[in-house]
């Protein structure tokens, strides 16, 4: 089999930020890495269900939402991929930047409810509200 994109590139050299990782088809792969591979460092996967939550849901209803095609974590539990379409990086910046600060003000965990989520009981708002305002950090360092 071939290797894909992502296993193509060395861990050991990512760090934290934004990186862009694959165009294919008009469709850019955003690697939003909260940490740094194999440091040892790792997002909760309370965290990593919550941070999910909010961040797909302030994207997809952001004033770029027809730019999102999809945000998710990464297995490794280092960061989170967004895809999108016609957004240059300083537009990812900004829109990432700004949902940041709407997601840190939500009171409640959206499609927190049994018939919404799969795994409703898996959350942890506290520490994903801190992963977060870290990432909010390193992307005031990227503008």
């Amino acid at each position: 089999m071939d290797k894909i994109p992502s296993f193509s590139k060395n861990h050991d050299r990512l760090d934290v930020g934004l990186h862009k990782s694959v165009e294919m088809r008009g469709i850019t792969t955003w690697d939003l890495r909260f940490k740094k591979p194999n440091a040892g460092d790792y997002i909760t996967l309370k965290a990593l269900h919550t941070v999910e939550h909010l961040l797909a849901t302030v994207l997809r209803n952001s004033d770029k939402k027809d730019d999102v095609i999809y945000f998710g974590p990464m297995g490794c539990r280092t960061g989170f991929y967004l895809l999108t379409v016609n957004l240059s990086r300083d537009e990812i910046i900004k829109l990432l930047s700004e949902s940041c600060a709407v997601a840190l003000a939500l009171d409640e965990i959206p499609g927190n409810r049994r018939e919404e989520c799969g795994n409703y009981r898996e959350h942890d708002l506290a520490d994903a509200r801190r992963e977060i305002a870290e990432y909010a950090k390193i992307l005031e360092e990227l503008q």
